[in-house]
């Protein structure tokens, strides 16, 4: 595949015809872009800004050096640009075209399990996913969006709905939770590399037992949850609708 070149500071170039040939390879199935860790991500300013810890400089450095002996960090233009290449190229090319990320970190998951699952859809159907384990490598993978949703469905909590009604705190059910998830859906806007984010809205889910609980930012904007609806029939739909 075609790299993604290094521009103005901080923005990729596209190639011409990359996003029609990558959306057409997706429609025949899922397109895997390879795992990588958080400083090989930060090399490349990809995803960077949905993460919460950036790597030293000594280790970026080292990260750098990895890219470029395996040819996917290589020198561009005359204007001191460089080329990301190959899968890492077209995961830097379409997580900058993408205008919303969807953010779920979940408890209770089992070895091998990812912990964290990122969503960054395209103007196309289809989306970016990046699963991340519990060693900080972080799987990059293109996937039509209803099936980037079926695999997240299968990964959020499951059960049958809870009654929004009940009495025990949203404290007190997640902690006795055999497993939770927070899912927070970003929208953002872009300045150069960084994403500037905008308006944010929340769902925690909890499993007990067989039943799950389902919560929501309190409308006071505060940190304090509150019980509510699922939407239709159930997770998927709620989900969907964010993301709407």
């Amino acid at each position: 595949m075609s790299p993604a070149a290094a521009g103005a500071p901080g923005t990729a170039q596209i190639p011409h015809g990359l996003v029609s040939a990558v959306v057409a390879l997706v429609d025949t199935g899922p397109v895997q872009l390879g795992a990588y860790t958080i400083a090989e991500l930060t090399a490349v300013d990809a995803i960077v800004d949905f993460l919460e810890t950036r790597p030293s400089d000594e280790v970026i450095a080292e990260a750098v050096r990895s890219l470029a002996a395996r040819q996917l960090l290589v020198a561009g233009s005359e204007n001191g640009g460089v080329q990301v290449r190959g899968d890492l190229g077209i995961a830097v090319a379409f997580q900058q075209r993408a205008r919303m990320v969807l953010d779920a970190r979940a408890t209770g998951t089992a070895p091998g399990e990812p912990w964290r699952i990122l969503l960054l859809p395209q103007p196309e159907p289809i989306c970016i996913m990046v699963r991340i384990d519990a060693l900080g490598i972080h799987e990059l993978g293109l996937f039509r969006s209803a099936q980037a949703l079926d695999l997240l469905m299968d990964w959020l909590p499951s059960g049958e709905r809870a009654n929004p009604r009940q009495r025990e705190s949203a404290d007190e059910l997640i902690a006795a939770a055999d497993r939770s998830a927070l899912i927070t859906v970003t929208r953002y806007t872009t300045t150069g590399s960084a994403e500037v984010a905008g308006a944010s809205s929340d769902l925690v889910l909890a499993r007990r037992g067989d039943t799950l609980h389902a919560f929501a930012r309190h409308s006071d904007g505060q940190s304090s949850l509150t019980p509510t609806r699922l939407t239709g029939d159930g997770v998927r739909d709620t989900v969907e609708a964010m993301l709407s």
